[in-house]
């Protein structure tokens, strides 16, 4: 087992990467002191995993959610589930919620837990490749609004991450791809070697080799430990870790949640973002073709679908939480390895990526 911190002070955590740590009751409960416990799943991962983790308290108070499956039910109503049960059940606030499951999970679970009688324990348990190189780490948490990806949310830190490398084996390969997408993104804002190590070993991923699973996990977890630490309630350059979300939620939102995957669209979103920074000059065209064929090369969306409004697509974006007076800020990429944060871009190059996916081969 590999143990991370997340170096936040009062607020610090530890990140349990490693197979079988799912299965380590000792390990969790050393995690979860209260007598009441909660545990948040999905209908695809609770029949896997819940005994394990039911087993682990079984001389607690253990109560149950089981949520439905997909990014178009991470919505207030999925979170009043979990409200609901913890009041009818009546749990108090020394009680500790556990998320189990992937990146929409662990999110509404989060939210849940930041709020319920102002805020109470919670642990994550990630089970998707998504989720346990990216969502679960940083204490970000909320669920999604019609007009906009994440808009109702709060930030409260995880008592502990545990991310179990053998869980990944029952993940479909569209999943696993998904979560490629967001260990891309590290490599792509500062992490030039993470970059470089993707290239040689996308096949042996996509395997589910579990040495290059965990390599990939530690090193995202690293690079996001790093950032959150310097930057916890994103007032500044944790704001890079949105490469690509701005498009990509606004793909989501657009097609409707859960016609893509979270990263299928970030991963467009990605491509995008260095198609802009390629036609203003910024990014050099070899580093914008090897950007381009790491995604493919994984299986991912390197354009948007081709029947996207481009006008739609742009007044979605303009949701997004990073921008300022009405003005739409992106990620923008000088090379691999250097992101920044910029609203200083042409609006027609900008018009223009937005309908590369009518021009070209979008789905």
């Amino acid at each position: 087992m590999i143990t991370l911190e997340v170096d936040l002070g009062s607020r610090s955590y530890p990140i349990h990467i490693g197979p079988g740590t799912l299965t380590d009751a000792a390990l969790i409960r050393d995690w979860v002191l209260s007598r009441q416990v909660m545990i948040v799943s999905n209908e695809t991962v609770a029949p896997l995993y819940l005994g394990a983790i039911e087993a682990a308290f079984s001389d607690r108070i253990v109560g149950t959610v089981i949520l439905a499956d997909g990014e178009q039910f991470k919505t207030l109503d999925s979170f009043d589930l979990i409200i609901s049960e913890l009041l009818e059940q009546g749990f108090d606030r020394s009680c500790t919620l556990i998320a189990l499951g992937g990146g929409v999970v662990g999110d509404i679970t989060g939210y849940a837990a930041a709020s319920y009688q102002r805020g109470v324990d919670f642990v994550q348990i990630p089970t998707t490749l998504l989720a346990q190189v990216d969502s679960s780490v940083g204490g970000k948490t909320a669920v999604n609004h019609r007009l906009g990806k994440n808009m109702v949310g709060a930030f409260h830190q995880p008592r502990c991450v545990i991310a179990d490398i053998a869980t990944l084996e029952t993940l479909d390969q569209r999943q696993l791809r998904a979560g490629i997408a967001e260990i891309i993104k590290y490599g792509l804002i500062f992490d030039p070697e993470l970059f470089v190590w993707l290239e040689a070993n996308v096949e042996k991923l996509l395997e589910l080799d579990q040495d290059c699973l965990t390599y990939a996990v530690r090193r995202s977890c690293e690079d996001k430990a790093t950032i959150v630490a310097k930057d916890e309630l994103e007032s500044g350059v944790r704001a890079l870790l949105n490469l690509g979300h701005t498009f990509g939620h606004g793909i989501e939102n657009v097609l409707g949640y859960g016609h893509w995957l979270h990263g299928e669209a970030i991963a467009c979103g990605m491509c995008m973002a260095a198609a802009l920074s390629l036609r203003m000059g910024l990014l050099s065209h070899s580093d914008y073709e090897r950007i381009i064929s790491i995604n493919k090369l994984v299986g991912l969306p390197t354009l948007p679908p081709r029947d996207l409004d481009p006008k739609t697509l742009a007044a979605a974006m303009q949701m997004d939480k990073k921008n300022h007076g009405g003005r739409i800020r992106l990620i923008l990429i000088r090379a691999i390895g250097d992101a920044f944060i910029c609203d200083d871009y042409s609006d027609d190059e900008f018009r223009m990526v937005l309908e590369s996916g009518r021009a070209g081969d979008g789905e």
